[in-house]
């Protein structure tokens, strides 16, 4: 994966496309290496305080268990039939992380080469708004290249947009999301869960939906993995131009904002949205 920027937490890896885009298997390798790290890490850092040490430690498990979660679906279901929806926010690229290293781990376990389980690309639906903020596209854009999601853009409402791509890709029959139980009409989620009456028959796949707002920062910030602009000018969750507001929350009195990942408290997550 090409990066631009310093590896300190507290500059922002940039996510740079080039022409030589790396391929997959070298993205899923580098990503699955960066998660044995983290994972690894002790827990007993003298610079760390108490509080620091224990979101350490929460995160590593929950990674763990996320992992479980996205190794059973790619035990489940061929490449062709599992697909991601992304688009471009904080817990999509959690769980993208999470299925790019459990490719790789994967792929180091199976009889055959990496390179011949390894998908050339990933199933990805993009739901978007009508009134997207520009920045989300463009990130979105520099995801497809870089991690080699084969991405079809389509307008909400969500069901008929998740109807239309389970038409273009019928082989289809689970959808990994980025849901987490804060979400409006998360808290009943399990790891597996197929789709309610009504909808367009598929499972749905939730590797991150017992993470909470500080693991997820914890987690991006640790992996030094590229995220969306937007989160550093103080948006915490992201909707469309005309519903997502900065997070008061993270207003730092002289007229400007804190970036997301200060936000301390979880249930703050959502001051910024009117929708």
């Amino acid at each position: 994966m090409t990066q631009a920027g310093a590896t300190a937490l507290s500059s922002r890896p940039v996510l740079v496309t080039t022409a030589s885009t790396q391929p997959l298997v070298e993205v899923c390798a580098d990503i699955a290496s960066r998660v044995d790290v983290f994972l690894s890490g002790n827990n007993d850092d003298e610079g760390d305080d108490d509080d620091a040490r224990l979101l350490r430690a929460r995160t590593q498990e929950r990674v763990r268990a996320s992992l479980a979660v996205t190794q059973e679906a790619l035990t489940r279901y061929s490449n062709d039939e599992l697909a991601i929806s992304f688009n471009g926010g904080k817990d999509c690229l959690v769980m993208l992380v999470l299925l790019l290293a459990s490719i790789y781990y994967k792929s180091t376990t199976v009889t055959a080469t990496a390179r011949r389980f390894m998908p050339q690309r990933i199933h990805t639906v993009y739901v978007h708004s009508d009134n997207a903020f520009a920045e989300v596209d463009r990130f979105v854009n520099a995801c497809t290249a870089v991690y080699s999601l084969d991405l079809i853009r389509l307008p909400g409402p969500i069901k008929q947009a998740f109807e239309r791509f389970l038409h273009a890709k019928p082989h289809v029959r689970a959808i990994m999301v980025g849901t987490r139980r804060t979400d409006p009409n998360g808290h009943d989620l399990a790891g597996f869960n197929p789709t309610d009456h009504g909808w367009p028959e598929f499972m749905r796949v939730h590797p991150v939906v017992d993470w909470t707002y500080a693991e997820v920062w914890h987690f991006l910030r640790a992996l030094n993995v590229p995220y969306l602009n937007l989160y550093d000018q103080g948006y915490t969750s992201l909707g469309g131009v005309t519903d997502t507001h900065k997070n008061p929350a993270l207003a730092d009195g002289s007229g400007g904002f804190r970036p997301a990942y200060e936000l301390a408290d979880d249930d703050k997550e959502r001051l910024g949205r009117y929708k």
